[in-house]
């Protein structure tokens, strides 16, 4: 295990693909920390599902009893008992909030792994957490895929004092062998005629926002009406361009609405628009009392309801369901769609459950969380309709087929919702396209992005051995 052999000895980042033992480099590395009476470990994981499964993986195979689960769901009266235990696996926000509040001491921890590494950027938990522990203390991160922009890439490393990059992809001759084949089909489908005809209403309501940007003296493209280009915008025109205030805000929600009903459908489409217009803000009344080409597309969205028209990915997610006698993940980004596509499965007669993180008033708790996951593995559920709590580190060996609903513009979330297949046998992924939409600009985003997050890490190893040879240079 030479990967655990050199993240004992300095702070590394193992990046390596979904199902060829990340928690495995993991265990030897507490082992080789523990062997040597050098403190408590703190293995941290960003969901409570993913926490759970690093737990019951640590019980079985550490022949130790102070080893110690703690979440938000526990009470700081339990929290400070729980906390004395020789490992401890845990939540970022919790673990962030207890040192500061002082509950836990960062001294009593020789090794913290970060599992699921990507995400320590910005002001994420991970980064608060490694600033509190001194430079004795090892770090090990973890990842299936390093991000693809240079600068969130280089981030990681520094927030987590990463000193060497340990990599292994697909390709790489002593992994390959371990690899299985896993076959993607991109499936391409037309909207239906009721559902361009509100698209169009859209487009046509978000053209005349752009026009007005435009006379602002606002430099918008003509072509490329993305949500990131709006938002990027957002700070100028709140300080040095008041009057595109409600143009731009007014832009932003109907791009969100646009891409909603594009890539989900016509229901996630309504329930927008329900929440939207409860909430106060710029141009909220105009848009959906005056705006005729937007309260065109909600009437017609309303009929198109009626009929039963949801999207023409439906009716194709249903016949590959019901194709395959084993069990499948489909994962899409928004909770209506989950809903939509749970209930659609169970009306086929399939036996199908939800799997959402704990937000909101429809949010899963944690031991719902867990339960849901346990049936699926028992095969009790044949599908399992997820959001991005079921990308990271979710566990479900035996799933032959994943199936993406809807595209999503990130090269880590695409690898981590495909690693969910092909890890013990050959796996099969079927992403649903719909043609002339937001799945299409998703679609060469993610194919770009995955081609540029496969060379980051001989990117950032080239500079880290660079600056390690410029210390040396300096001290000497």
């Amino acid at each position: 295990m030479s990967l655990a052999k050199d993240a004992s000895n300095q702070n590394s980042l193992v990046v390596l693909p979904t199902g060829l033992g990340k928690t495995t480099i993991a265990l030897q590395v507490i082992v080789d920390y523990l062997s040597k009476a050098k403190g408590g470990v703190l293995f941290l994981a960003p969901t409570r599902v993913l926490v759970n499964q690093h737990y019951e993986f640590l019980k079985e195979n550490v022949l130790l009893d102070d080893i110690g689960i703690i979440t938000g769901e526990d009470l700081i009266a339990k929290r400070k008992k729980l906390w004395i235990n020789s490992i401890i696996c845990a939540t970022p926000e919790i673990t962030r909030n207890d040192l500061q509040r002082q509950i836990v001491s960062p001294d009593q921890f020789s090794l913290v792994i970060f599992d699921e590494a990507h995400r320590a950027i910005g002001d994420y938990a991970y980064t608060a957490i490694a600033n509190s522990f001194s430079e004795n203390v090892r770090f090990l991160a973890m990842t299936a895929t390093l991000p693809s922009e240079k600068q969130k890439a280089e981030e990681i490393i520094k927030s987590l004092r990463i000193q060497s990059i340990l990599q292994k992809t697909d390709e790489s001759p002593d992994v390959k062998p371990y690899i299985q084949e896993t076959k993607t089909e991109w499936i391409n489908v037309n909207l239906p005629l009721e559902m361009k005809a509100i698209q169009t209403c859209l487009r046509l309501a978000l053209d005349e926002r752009y026009t007005q940007l435009r006379k602002n003296g606002i430099h918008v493209s003509k072509d490329n009406k993305s949500l990131s280009a709006l938002l990027r915008i957002r700070q100028y025109v709140l300080t040095q361009n008041r009057r595109s205030a409600k143009p731009l805000f007014t832009a932003i929600r109907i791009t969100y609405a646009l891409n909603i009903l594009e890539a989900h459908g016509v229901t996630s489409f309504l329930n927008f628009c329900d929440r939207t217009q409860k909430k106060k803000g710029a141009g909220v009344k105009e848009l959906f009392e005056i705006d005729p080409n937007f309260t065109r597309a909600v009437q017609l969205a309303k009929i198109a309801q009626s009929k039963g028209i949801e999207h023409s990915k439906i009716p194709k997610l249903q016949d590959i369901i019901s194709s395959v006698k084993d069990k499948a993940l489909i994962f899409t980004s928004y909770r209506d769609s989950v809903k939509v596509i749970n209930e659609k499965l169970i009306g086929m007669g399939i036996k199908s459950e939800i799997l959402i993180g704990k937000a909101g008033e429809t949010g899963l708790k944690q031991k719902k969380q867990i339960e849901t996951v346990q049936r699926f593995r028992d095969g009790e559920t044949k599908v399992l309709v997820a959001t991005r709590v079921g990308e990271e580190g979710l566990d479900v060996s035996e799933v032959n087929l994943v199936v993406f609903y809807d595209n999503v513009p990130s090269s880590i979330r695409f690898i981590q919702r495909k690693g969910r297949t092909g890890r013990k046998m050959a796996g099969r992924l079927v992403v649903l396209i719909a043609k002339d939409t937001i799945d299409e600009v998703y679609y060469w985003i993610g194919k770009r992005k995955i081609t540029s997050a496969n060379a980051m890490g001989n990117t950032l190893s080239k500079k880290l051995e660079k600056n390690t040879s410029e210390s040396m240079d300096e001290f000497l």
